[in-house]
């Protein structure tokens, strides 16, 4: 029984440090520097950040539409393309009589207007080098302008609540391997008390053996079981090494990479009723919050396709220059406001609002149902946190408990009473109870953590050093 208690103590460390990651010794760091040293070095937090530098782009891209577009052009042509040609000259403020041909009209001949005039069909080479300066301003454009802004800060906002979230996902994985080593030595001391009650029983059975008390058979018994705890402490320090492994793995150092941990975590319990948190979860949760933003997004989304449907009015100044040499001779400008209606599409425009709002209508559903598991999420975390809590009293009384059966039942066998199998049963008993009270502390963290992690509040500040 006694093999069996030690056995206990190496599988629940074993499950433990599974269930989290961790780190070592030489670079004295505490929980906030762990967290902060995480926070930068972590690739996935990188790409968040770099949705929220294209999400703040987006911003200014679709607030900068809302402004006048100025453009300026410089050019230089030569043609003799008819067409172009004297329409060139004219831009130049420079054609003559002559471009029509007028040398070669002659009144006194008959059927002169049939005749076709060589330098206007045929002109000789125009230069020109032009230059241009347009604003264009979008007057109405049913809403679309306006919709584009509010989406692209909506996008923003998720943007920047989707980086919240994943900085709290990073410092609740530091969390789980900052206490996952600390639980790892818990089990790591469990292990070496075991040891020491083993070595203890082993001297008294072979002083009683010596003394022909007990049979050679408890001397051996004695022996095994003292082999088997010094390998079950070896496990418990593998074990605690491969929590140390799995914290270097979550603050991005190298395994080789020495670190001293400060200060053991202590996780607050929040404040408040269970209907309370909830609430708080469903206001100030960041997942929650960017997908809350991303149904405003596809609320936009309806409005820039329902504006198709509206008239489309801009406003247009334009000044130019020609020239027939490197010049701004000859001067132009041209203003105007237009207006176009699509008023018909064969339904296209109508179909593109259907699809929008039907996306909506999808993100609204997915935020209803997220709004509902968080709440159950929240509930089962303060439960369990609750359960943890309560525990860790029956567990510190079953362990003081036990400590005293065991000195009890040791007694008897010093006194020729008991039998070493009933030691080996006290000792066993009293390492599962220790044991037993190292989980329900960690499992204490762990659903504090998860409790804080739904309500949005996980951050460095809310985890005192204890």
């Amino acid at each position: 029984m006694r093999v069996r208690g030690v056995a206990y103590v190496a599988l629940a460390a074993l499950a433990l440090a599974g269930a989290r990651p961790a780190w070592s010794q030489a670079r004295a760091l505490d929980f906030g520097q762990a967290v902060e040293l995480a926070l930068h070095q972590n690739p996935d937090l990188g790409a968040v950040q770099a949705q929220v530098a294209q999400a703040r782009a987006g911003v200014e891209q679709a607030r900068g539409a809302l402004l006048p577009r100025l453009s300026s052009s410089l050019g230089a042509t030569r043609t003799d393309d008819a067409l172009n040609a004297f329409g060139l000259k004219l831009a130049q403020r420079g054609a003559t009589f002559n471009d029509f041909g007028a040398g070669q009209f002659n009144p006194a001949l008959p059927g002169v207007l049939g005749v076709a005039p060589t330098n206007l069909n045929y002109p000789a080479p125009v230069n020109d080098f032009s230059s241009r300066l347009e604003a264009q301003l979008p007057l109405y454009t049913g809403g679309k302008l306006q919709g584009y802004l509010r989406q692209a800060h909506a996008m923003l906002s998720a943007a920047q609540a989707g980086d919240r979230a994943a900085r709290q996902q990073i410092i609740d994985q530091v969390l789980q391997a900052y206490d996952g080593v600390w639980t790892a030595r818990a089990y790591e001391q469990v292990a070496a008390k075991a040891l020491q009650a083993a070595q203890s029983q082993l001297r008294m059975v072979d002083n009683l053996y010596r003394q022909g008390v007990v049979l050679k058979s408890d001397l051996l018994a004695a022996r095994v079981n003292l082999e088997n705890v010094r390998i079950q402490q070896q496990q418990a320090a593998d074990l605690e090494a491969q929590a140390m492994d799995g914290l270097h793995v979550v603050l991005g150092l190298p395994l080789d990479q020495p670190i001293e941990l400060a200060a053991p975590v202590r996780v607050p319990m929040p404040e408040g009723s269970t209907a309370s948190w909830i609430a708080t979860a469903q206001a100030d949760n960041p997942r929650l919050a960017a997908l809350g933003q991303q149904v405003a997004a596809a609320g936009a989304g309806v409005d820039v396709a329902r504006a198709d449907l509206y008239p489309q009015v801009g406003a247009m100044a334009r000044f130019e220059t020609h020239d027939p040499n490197p010049g701004f001779s000859a001067h132009s400008y041209t203003v105007g406001v237009q207006l176009s209606w699509n008023l018909f599409d064969g339904g296209v425009t109508r179909q593109a609002v259907d699809q929008a709002a039907a996306a909506r209508e999808a993100l609204q559903l997915k935020l209803r149902s997220a709004r509902e598991q968080l709440g159950m999420q929240v509930q089962d975390a303060a439960r369990k946190a609750s359960l943890a809590s309560s525990q860790i009293s029956g567990r510190e009384l079953a362990v003081s408990q036990a400590e005293e059966a065991e000195r009890i039942v040791e007694q008897r066998y010093a006194n020729g009473v008991g039998t070493l199998l009933e030691l080996q049963g006290a000792q066993a008993m009293l390492d599962k109870a220790r044991a037993d009270l190292v989980l329900a502390r960690s499992q204490e963290t762990t659903q504090r953590a998860a409790l804080l992690l739904a309500l949005g509040r996980l951050d460095p500040g809310s985890l005192p050093i204890r």
